[in-house]
């Protein structure tokens, strides 16, 4: 995730470097979930209000225990019309977000 000001504005910058939208929808907080990637490409970049690592996982329930199970606290589950999410924080209050597809 990057953290950008202006989503849209954004986007059309990354759209002129040759990047793709992967995914853009209404998210819950009322803003626009952007996702954008390169053709032919696997990783994608989501334009946010703030910075993250996602890492995908097939189950998202077993990683969270497996990661609990390690004393790691990880959040609350979001269903989404993108995928689910889970957050974790490191040390340093860096987050990595789960993320089952």
């Amino acid at each position: 995730m990057i953290p950008v000001k202006n989503r849209q504005k954004a986007k059309e910058f990354y759209l002129n470097l040759g990047f793709q939208v992967a995914v853009e929808a209404p998210d819950p907080h009322g803003e626009t979930w952007i996702q954008m990637a390169l053709p032919n490409g696997e990783t994608t970049i989501s334009l946010a209000a703030f910075h993250a690592i996602i890492c995908e996982t097939p189950d998202i329930e077993a990683e969270s225990k497996r990661l609990a199970a390690k004393g790691i606290p990880v959040g609350k589950i979001d269903d989404t019309p993108w995928g689910r999410f889970a957050w974790v924080k490191d040390l340093d209050g860096n987050s990595v977000c789960l993320r089952q597809k």
